[in-house]
């Protein structure tokens, strides 16, 4: 009886492990992964390209911005130095020269924005939601396209953003 089992398993054996290498050799499809697929689908779905937007902002960093640096003060001494409300006063004066016209929002965020899209014109491209500050999302997920918000503040300092697509 011993003998018919070793017998056994040694024909078993070999034909496990080669079902073993094949599958190893086999591509992977989402349903050896389902625990895995379902969040890729859930991801996917959040951020499909016909739930995205388009933005341009302009930041200006204040004392109680998260990290007080940028690409214009990179020491972080204006930051420190700029209240919120001097923050949000700034960006309400150029949000009123670009909705009157006398200059493009492309420009004054080149030259005013504390973010480094400021080299874009403050071109953020296109994201879906949950990949940006839950008060930012808001915002520009209610403009229309072409629309320029009022003040939006969040951890990063106060915004204006104006949704292009």
């Amino acid at each position: 009886l011993q003998f018919q089992l070793i017998i056994l398993c040694n024909i078993q054996i070999p034909h496990a492990s080669a079902n073993i290498e094949s599958d190893r050799k086999r591509k992977k499809t989402p349903a050896d992964r389902p625990e895995k697929h379902k969040k890729q689908t859930k991801m996917s779905s959040t951020s499909s390209t016909s739930d995205k937007v388009r933005a341009s902002h302009i930041l200006i960093k204040h004392q109680g911005s998260r990290r007080k640096a940028s690409w214009k003060d990179p020491e972080g001494r204006v930051i420190s130095a700029t209240t919120r409300a001097t923050a949000a006063s700034q960006l309400k004066s150029l949000r009123d020269d670009i909705v009157s016209g006398k200059v493009k929002f492309a420009d004054v965020a080149s030259r005013h924005s504390d973010c480094s899209s400021a080299k874009r014109g403050g071109d953020l491209g296109s994201f879906g939601r949950g990949q940006m500050q839950k008060p930012f999302e808001e915002a520009t997920y209610g403009l229309k396209v072409g629309e320029i918000s009022d003040i939006v503040d969040t951890d990063s300092g106060v915004h204006i953003i104006m949704r292009t697509a």
